[in-house]
C-alpha cells in the first residue's frame, strides 16, 4: 500500500483483498480516498473510502451503479459496506483514461466532441420513468436548504470564483429566488467533470462517480460539464461542447446549476 491518505482505510477490507497491490489513486480531502487493487501491475479493482455521513454517500453510490449498470458501462458493484466511521465501496475496473489524460488534452477540440456526445448518450439511453433517484428542483433546493441549517456550507472551501462574493445565506437565497421555472428532464450524471468520464478509441466508454445520479434538467450536467471543460481546457471550449450535444445555450440556467453544485455538496 502506498502513500499516507488523511482517512485510513479499515484493517478489515485491506484484509479482505489482501491479494492485491493497494496503490493511492486519488485523495479528495474531506472526501473520499481511492484506491486501485493491482494485481503483477494491471488494476482490477478500485476501492473507495469515505467517512459516514458525508454526502453523498457510498451506499448511494453503489445504489446508482447497479441502476445505471443496465443501461450504461459503469463500474460492476463488489461489494459495500462500513467499519466504524469509515465506509467503503469496491468497484470493477474498466477500461480506458480519465479525461483529463495529457494525451487526450492535446487534442482539446476532439476531446470535447467526445464529451459532448458521451453526455448525450449518457442522457439518450437511461429512462426518466424508471429512475428511482430524485433530484428534481424541489429536493434539489431542499437539500441545500438542510445543509445549509446544520451549517455545512462553508463559502471559501465550496465556492467557485464566481461565486465566491457570496455567503452561504445569500447564495441559497440567490439559489431559491433565481430558480428556472420548467425542467427539461432526463437522467443526470450529476457531476460531469473530465475526470468522471473514461475514454478509449475516441469514445466515452465508461462513466464513474455516479453518487449524484437522479432526475433532473439536463442543465445539471451541461452546466457542470462545461465548467469543467474550461477549468481542464481553458477556455473557448463550451459553445463547442452545446453544439456537439445539440442544446442552445441557456445562461440563466448555466448560472442557476453551477450555483446549486456549488452549495449541493
Amino acid at each position: 500500500m502506498t502513500g499516507s491518505p488523511w482517512i485510513e482505510t479499515p484493517s478489515a477490507l485491506r484484509s479482505a483483498y489482501e491479494e492485491f497491490d493497494w496503490v493511492l489513486a486519488h485523495e479528495y480531502e474531506g472526501h473520499s480516498v481511492v484506491h486501485r487493487l493491482e494485481r503483477g501491475g494491471v488494476p482490477e479493482l478500485f476501492a473507495k473510502t469515505a467517512e459516514v455521513g458525508h454526502y453523498p454517500s457510498l451506499q448511494a453510490e453503489a445504489e446508482r451503479l447497479r441502476w445505471a449498470g443496465a443501461y450504461l458501462p459503469v463500474p460492476e458493484v463488489v461489494a459495500s459496506g462500513a467499519d466504524g466511521p469509515v465506509e467503503w465501496l469496491i468497484t470493477s475496473a474498466l477500461g480506458g483514461r480519465d479525461a483529463t489524460h495529457p494525451d487526450l488534452r492535446r487534442d482539446p477540440s476532439a476531446l470535447t466532441r467526445i464529451l459532448a456526445r458521451g453526455l448525450r448518450r449518457f442522457h439518450d439511453s437511461t429512462p426518466v420513468d424508471d429512475c428511482p433517484f430524485d433530484f428534481r428542483l424541489p429536493a434539489a433546493i431542499g437539500h441545500v436548504r438542510a445543509r445549509f441549517a446544520a451549517g455545512l456550507i462553508d463559502a471559501e472551501r465550496d465556492f467557485h470564483e464566481e461565486f465566491a462574493h457570496l455567503t452561504p445565506s445569500g447564495a441559497v437565497g440567490l439559489l431559491e429566488s433565481t430558480h428556472p421555472q420548467s425542467e427539461d428532464l432526463v437522467v443526470c450524471h450529476g457531476d460531469y467533470c473530465l475526470p468522471n468520464i473514461l475514454i478509449e478509441d475516441g469514445r466515452a466508454t465508461g462513466y464513474i462517480d455516479l453518487g449524484e445520479l437522479g432526475v433532473a434538467d439536463r442543465w445539471w450536467d451541461l452546466a457542470v460539464a462545461t465548467w469543467s471543460l474550461t477549468w481542464n481546457l481553458g477556455p473557448g471550449h463550451e459553445e463547442r461542447f452545446l453544439e456537439e450535444y445539440g442544446a442552445a445555450r441557456d445562461d440563466e440556467r448555466v448560472r442557476f446549476y453551477r450555483l446549486l453544485y456549488d452549495l449541493a455538496c
